[in-house]
């Protein structure tokens, strides 16, 4: 996507940005869930409310945090609160909106492994686990879901799932008693998926510029679906990648030589 004056990660973090809104009480994940939501708050969703698992409520960070418990968090927020308060009045109570989370691998029914590949006793890769995301993909009001597309991430089956989406499809979510409505998008640097109405499956609905329906077949260990009515994302505006280049120049400056 070089020669469209935006990178296929650019794209990614803009169209994911543009799901949260002014109302928007968001639980973020760190990585490219903060860079997203970060990216909402400095552009068109100023009142935000962004919620990280240390405590940090309204968090307004100057850049981009290394970590949960990264101070440029604590010292922006509105208030700060003990993390058993984050989950038991805020998510467990039904005030977050909408959880924000990245993943190792993710696979059909949207279910997210971020514990082991391989053998669970023996893994090939041990992962950073699981932190908040089984609470948040269980219990907030709804989920966005962010990992760039490959058959290494979309597998047919996962070793292990660390946060349920749709466990086995259909009905699964809500016979298990999961309360949220569980993952609404997966934004990926290809385009975006939806789950299907019924069946719960991932359906891709959007295409990025640039992007090829064979490279999304190509970068899904699954026969993906596709929407018959398939469209294209709206291109990155010169406003929305000033704002989130100026962010990650910041951040990369403010973190240079930091461990």
């Amino acid at each position: 996507m070089a020669d469209l004056g935006f990178s296929a990660t650019e794209m990614m973090t803009v169209a994911a940005s543009r799901l949260l809104g002014n109302d928007s009480v968001c639980f973020v994940g760190i990585g490219l869930p903060s860079t997203a939501a970060n990216l909402a708050r400095l552009s068109h969703a100023p009142d935000v409310t962004l919620i990280y698992e240390s405590g940090p409520i309204g968090a307004k960070p100057d850049v981009l945090p290394l970590s949960i418990g990264d101070g440029n968090l604590s010292l922006t927020a509105d208030t700060v609160v003990s993390t058993p308060e984050i989950f038991r009045y805020w998510l467990q109570g039904g005030r977050i909106t909408t959880g924000f989370l990245g993943a190792a691998q993710i696979d059909r029914f949207a279910n997210i492994n971020t514990t082991v590949i391989g053998d669970y006793a023996h893994p090939k890769v041990r992962l950073p686990g699981a932190g908040g995301a089984p609470e948040i993909a269980s219990l907030a009001g709804e989920v966005l879901i962010i990992l760039k597309q490959s058959p290494r991430a979309f597998v047919e089956r996962l070793d292990f799932i660390t946060s349920a989406g749709f466990l086995d499809g259909g009905d699964a979510r809500e016979r298990a008693g999961l309360p949220g409505k569980g993952p609404t998008s997966v934004i990926t640097d290809l385009g975006i998926l939806r789950p299907d109405t019924e069946s719960r499956e991932l359906t891709l609905v959007s295409l990025h510029p640039g992007a090829t329906v064979e490279q999304a077949v190509e970068a899904t260990g699954w026969p993906l679906k596709i929407a018959a009515d398939l469209a294209t994302t709206e291109p990155p505006k010169a406003d929305e990648l000033a704002v989130l280049r100026d962010l990650e120049a910041r951040t990369a400056r403010a973190h240079a030589g930091a461990a």
